[in-house]
């Protein structure tokens, strides 16, 4: 089991960042509205407080943080096998990647054609891809572990639960509305159920809160 190092010193941060693309055929694919916007902001705010940074990209169009060392990855597997090799060497991680739940059980080699298929309906069986975030963190040791989780309506319990349920130190819950947009609340929950609510906040400002959690005393 690693010891947490002290307050201040150099860490080796681990961020994901960004959706997943499943793929259906070569030019279609599952995917979702993430920006990648809050993990680019988390990794930035990581390396501007000295610490050593990997991020792991799923497909966005944003430039590399300076002082960053980036991963780009396109689908959840791949986004597993890029933060299992990183998290070994890391102290913290923030799963701030929203990674698809699901994909397409078989990928067609060609194009899917409705001419081919025929009728006025279709269907694609969908498998579950790995959770990255319970995968990693089941073997954290005292390493630091965020999740997010993007829930609608009231998510509070949800969140609560997810927290538990992946053995992560804390969730930062937000809604779609953060979806895309420059400005977010979040409500980031830790293991002792404490509640901390940021509302209307730039993700830069958000960032640099939860980049303070990696100094914090548990």
């Amino acid at each position: 089991m690693k010891e947490r190092k002290g307050a201040g010193e150099r860490r080796r941060v681990l961020v994901t960042a960004g959706p997943t693309r499943e793929y259906v055929d070569p030019v279609r694919f599952l995917t979702n509205e993430s920006s990648g916007r809050m993990g680019f902001a988390i990794a930035a705010a990581a390396a501007e407080a000295g610490h050593a940074v990997t991020l792991v990209a799923g497909p966005v169009h944003l430039a590399t943080p300076p002082g960053v060392e980036r991963i780009d990855v396109e689908s959840a597997r791949q986004m597993l096998a890029a933060v299992r090799g990183a998290f070994e060497r890391a102290d913290a991680l923030f799963m701030a990647a929203a990674v698809a739940d699901w994909r397409p059980r078989r990928r067609r080699r060609g194009k899917w054609r409705k001419e081919v298929e025929g009728g006025a309906t279709a269907s694609l069986e969908l498998v579950r891809n790995p959770d990255i975030l319970a995968t990693v963190a089941r073997k954290k040791g005292r390493r630091l572990v965020v999740g997010f989780a993007l829930e609608t309506g009231d998510g509070l319990a949800r969140a609560r639960d997810k927290l538990v349920r992946k053995n992560a130190d804390y969730v930062v819950l937000n809604g779609p509305s953060a979806l895309n947009a420059a400005r977010t609340d979040v409500t980031i929950l830790d293991e002792r159920g404490e509640v901390r609510r940021l509302s209307k906040k730039s993700k830069d400002a958000v960032a640099r809160v939860l980049v303070g959690l990696i100094d914090r005393e548990r």
